[in-house]
């Protein structure tokens, strides 16, 4: 295994640990300690939203680790690169798009609460996921067009 390599692999298995431990832990205590103050119509919504916005993250983690065993494997540069950036690209999309749909709860909780910065904590993780969706969009249309030079060049006597 490449070294390079090695330490993404281990940054992208450190990413998910927290959030890992957030979807164990850091999300179901908070629901029974604020399940008194926030109505269940506001709160429990909200919480369905996060645990089903963490299936389409770690499906992106582990489309990243793929990505990583193909560089590896010198295969960086072929369809199958090509197909897991598209998926990574679907899945911050719909990552974007769960917290997008969950905004309009994440306001009113903070009007309830008085707090505008749980607002501010939807709004940077839906524009985090957009930015890597177009991110992923980038490079999977550059790395498309790198694979079409190089067939072309393939071909070319």
């Amino acid at each position: 295994m490449k070294r390079e390599t090695l330490f993404l692999k281990i940054a992208v298995v450190l990413i998910g640990i927290p959030v890992l431990a957030l979807c164990i832990i850091g999300l179901s205590l908070p629901a029974s300690e604020t399940a008194g103050y926030y109505p269940a119509y506001l709160l429990y919504p909200l919480i369905i939203g996060m645990y089903a916005a963490a299936i389409p993250f770690f499906a992106a983690l582990y489309q990243a680790l793929r990505l990583l065993s193909f560089i590896d494997k010198n295969k960086a540069f072929s369809e199958l690169s090509v197909s897991v950036l598209r998926k990574i690209k679907y899945c911050a999309a719909t990552i974007s798009i769960l917290y997008v749909a969950s905004l309009p709860l994440f306001f009113l909780m903070a009007q309830a609460d008085d707090a505008p910065g749980i607002v501010i904590i939807g709004l940077v993780i839906t524009f985090a996921s957009i930015v890597i969706a177009v991110f992923a969009a980038l490079l999977q249309k550059l790395l498309k067009s790198a694979i079409d030079i190089k067939s072309e060049n393939d071909l070319t006597i």
